[in-house]
């Protein structure tokens, strides 16, 4: 195989391997996004109050794991190559915890979009080129009684 297209295959390969890899498409409840979040898909207030419970949990979640990798590092040997590894194994399974606990908190306000919510949010995951986060919309009957 010519140097060139051998080039060419690791190129396209990579750009393959880009996209099946894409990033999962999150809301970011538990960051600084909240407001835009209400905005942006217009929730309503049962909707806003979820995202507010949501985002308190999300927020204890997340000072427990900051407070577990704090003491791993205060008490953690690292005075080996091995100690290394392994403080940085258990690092890595601390921070998954803290991106699944915000994943599922976007999961469970995702849960409580009506269909046309959740279409606006498919639409900005393909925009962004992220991997959505699969739900089942909810439907709502309408508050206001037909006239």
């Amino acid at each position: 195989m010519s140097n060139l297209r051998k080039i060419i295959c690791t190129c396209v390969s990579g750009l393959f391997g880009f996209v099946a890899m894409a990033q999962d498409c999150t809301l970011d409840i538990g960051g600084r996004n909240s407001d835009a979040v209400m905005t942006i898909f217009q929730l309503n207030d049962t909707q806003q109050a979820t995202m507010g419970n949501l985002k308190g949990e999300l927020q204890i979640t997340k000072k427990v794991l900051e407070d577990e990798i704090q003491k791993l590092f205060d008490t953690h040997p690292q005075s080996t190559q091995q100690e290394l590894i392994t403080l940085s194994d258990k690092y890595k399974d601390l921070k998954q915890k803290m991106v699944d606990a915000a994943w599922e908190a976007d999961k469970q306000l995702l849960a409580t979009f009506n269909p046309k919510q959740y279409q606006r949010y498919l639409d900005l995951c393909n925009e962004a080129l992220r991997k959505p986060i699969k739900i089942m919309p909810v439907s709502y009957k309408d508050s206001i009684a037909p006239e």
